[in-house]
């Protein structure tokens, strides 16, 4: 018997979405165009857009000015419709270069590119909040200095006023316009036509539009997020490292949540993804970036940073290790100060430990590399030991060269394999040899020069 179960599908208002990203950021004091500066490891942009994306908008324009063709092409993505304000005479002028570009039959929601950690439950509350009118996102803070005031009468909102242009009882007010709204995309034409630009600055504010609406009787609701660090924007260096710090902040309460020990939550940086099974401890001052997977009980020392890496249980990685692009098999030993580059594969119960390097190289289960050694462009079998001092020298210094190192080898201190090579099963390499042929399985291959003492000599005597 098929049992079929009929669900109603829920489908969320329609939207669009325009991004505001033409602002220069004098106090960013940087060469760099504002939203192209990074948080957690991603562009201010780039978190914006996520969020924006979130919502599954109809369209997503970017109004764009300083920094031109570099923010294009930094973000690159083919589902963006770009606009480029020039010159930039203000918010409402922005929007007016948008407008050819939207769908009218949605509303549209206003976003900025310099404000990354908006959440998109406070984006789809705005935007439900909205309706056929206008729905404004404000905070009440201690200090509004610098921000916009939202006038109302009752609890009608009728105008927004500008610092520079507010009276100072305006300016006494705290409820404060945080430049996020949603505005019914049909009427946006008449009300951007009919704004000025006689203020403080010259400028066509987008905020007059809120006037605009209340004159022809369109409601404008206003919604407050849970938290105001969600509309906070980067106007400096100072401001982008606060925000760092909230959204470090919130990573690291997430991780804990989970049950990841963190030695400390406020020495943690994750710029990009990290998923942590059970029993994950982390010390301080470790980062994380790109995609970075720990399997249970593992264990990450201090100052460590992986990049893209994927480490199975019950692996420990000790202090001061750089791990990038790479996968580490169960119940390995990392370190400290171990090096992994990028298209490693170690397999169980491997050792790599102190000035230790390993690049593009497969390393078997039960493999140890303790000490002072380089390892690049090899096939390490299982349960080989690598001497302190050893190298790989897999560069001829035009191409790369590959060594095989079979299962059961030992090699001595200070050894020197000139790939390519093949050491063979169960071999064993004396202590500073250099190997330029393949070294036969089962027996002890060695080159080193003849010991001798020289009777009578004299070390030299320094000159006065």
């Amino acid at each position: 018997m098929l049992t079929f179960a009929f669900l109603r599908v829920f489908r969320a208002p329609a939207v669009n979405v325009v991004i505001l990203a033409a602002g220069q950021g004098k106090r960013m004091h940087s060469d760099v165009p504002k939203v192209l500066h990074r948080l957690a490891g991603r562009t201010l942009l780039a978190h914006v857009l996520a969020t924006a994306r979130s919502l599954a908008p109809r369209r997503i324009v970017v109004v764009y000015g300083h920094g031109g063709e570099q923010v294009r092409s930094a973000i690159g993505d083919d589902d963006l419709r770009w606009v480029r304000q020039e010159p930039q005479l203000g918010t409402g002028h922005a929007l007016q270069h948008a407008l050819p570009e939207l769908d009218r039959s949605a509303p549209t929601l206003v976003l900025y590119g310099d404000v990354p950690l908006t959440r998109r439950t406070t984006l789809a509350s705005l935007r439900d909040a909205a309706g056929d009118g206008v729905a404004l996102l404000t905070v009440e803070l201690d200090d509004p200095t610098g921000y916009g005031r939202i006038v109302r009468r009752g609890e009608q909102v009728v105008r927004i006023v500008e610092q520079k242009d507010a009276s100072a009882g305006e300016r006494a007010i705290r409820e404060v316009n945080t430049g996020l709204m949603v505005l019914p995309t049909g009427r946006l034409a008449g009300w951007l036509a009919r704004l000025g630009n006689e203020n403080a600055q010259s400028e066509y504010y987008l905020t007059d539009v809120v006037a605009a609406a209340v004159a022809d009787g369109v409601p404008v609701r206003a919604v407050q997020p849970p938290a105001a660090w969600e509309t906070l924007g980067v106007n400096s260096k100072a401001q982008l490292a606060a925000l760092e710090r909230i959204y470090q902040r919130g990573i690291a309460e997430q991780l804990l949540e989970a049950g990841v020990t963190l030695a400390d939550p406020a020495r943690i940086d994750v710029r990009g993804t990290l998923a942590c099974g059970r029993d994950v401890a982390i010390d301080v001052n470790c980062v994380f970036e790109g995609a970075v997977e720990l399997g249970d009980r593992v264990n990450i020392g201090a100052s460590c940073v992986l990049r893209d890496v994927r480490i199975a249980a019950g692996t420990r990685v000790e202090p001061f290790c750089h791990i990038d692009d790479a996968e580490i098999g169960r119940n390995c030993r990392i370190g400290p100060y171990a090096r992994i580059r990028p298209a490693t594969r170690l397999a169980e119960d491997v050792h790599i430990g102190n000035f230790v390097e390993v690049k593009a190289s497969e390393i078997g289960a039960g493999s140890k590399a303790n000490h002072l050694a380089y390892v690049g462009d090899s096939s390490v079998g299982r349960n080989v030991n690598v001497g302190a001092g050893t190298i790989t020298c897999n560069y001829d210094g035009a191409n790369k060269h590959r060594t095989v190192i079979e299962d059961d080898v030992f090699i001595g201190s200070d050894t020197q394999l000139v790939a390519p090579v093949r050491v063979g099963r169960g071999a064993t390499l004396g202590a500073g040899t250099t190997l330029v042929n393949d070294a036969p399985e089962g027996q002890l291959t060695m080159s080193r020069a003849k010991q001798m003492s020289v009777p009578g000599w004299k070390r030299p005597v320094k000159r006065k």
